[in-house]
């Protein structure tokens, strides 16, 4: 998604422990994406809890990309089920290049389903390229609200260092930080093209647990055409 790293939403429905956003927006771009998150054994929660978002996202212009994702969830004493909705919007505030860093803001309004738990978040997305190695950072400060939620102000961070190996692979190390957690661990992303304008993207990884209360692993992973 900086000089520290990636800060990520922890909506109401959402993982401190997600993806790593860039603040770079493609021109006439359109994407669907799935992504999966599955964290087991972290106390007081249930275990093998996933998440489940499934979005459509295109650009406007060469500036502004927006998205709508439908996100579920699972765990070992609850069934699947549909817990929040969310819009999201991507600002890119510089050209890639054009100074130290490529900046970018982030914009996430998230509504759970069927109870008044609203959250609004804000990221500041932070990315510097030297030769083959990107370092991104994502700082998000998110507000929850609504009458069925105590009003709560909240912060998380997370960071990226990868090395652009080829547009096939490209391994990485990323660190979460937020409510409960600190985790890192590896993650091995590429492209795949299957047409004019057309890619897959996907990611993998695995994070663990920097502390006692943390999820012990998170397994996280994204699949993302491109159009």
């Amino acid at each position: 998604m900086l000089l520290l790293t990636c800060l990520f939403s922890s909506a109401a429905y959402s993982s401190v422990i997600d993806k790593i956003y860039h603040p770079y927006v493609d021109a006439l771009e359109q994407e669907i994406e799935y992504r999966l998150i599955v964290q087991a054994n972290q106390p007081g929660e249930p275990d093998d809890v996933a998440l489940h978002q499934l979005s459509y996202g295109r650009s406007f212009g060469d500036k502004w990309f927006s998205e709508i994702y439908l996100i579920g969830e699972k765990s070992d004493v609850q069934s699947f089920e549909i817990e929040a909705y969310e819009i999201e919007t991507k600002w890119q505030l510089t050209e890639q290049g054009e100074f130290w860093a490529d900046l970018g803001l982030l914009f996430e309004l998230e509504k759970a389903d069927g109870e008044s738990i609203w959250e609004f978040s804000t990221a500041l997305l932070v990315e510097k390229e030297l030769g083959k190695w990107s370092g991104t950072t994502n700082l998000f400060i998110t507000q929850e609200f609504g009458r069925d939620i105590d009003e709560e102000l909240e912060a998380t961070f997370g960071s990226q260092i990868r090395y652009r190996y080829s547009r096939y692979l490209e391994p990485a190390i990323e660190f979460y930080s937020g409510e409960d957690v600190n985790a890192l661990g590896p993650v091995l992303q590429g492209n795949l093209i299957v047409g004019t304008r057309r890619t897959l993207h996907w990611e993998s990884g695995i994070i663990f647990s920097l502390d006692g209360y943390s999820p012990n692993r998170t397994l996280r992973f994204l699949l993302e055409y491109e159009f």
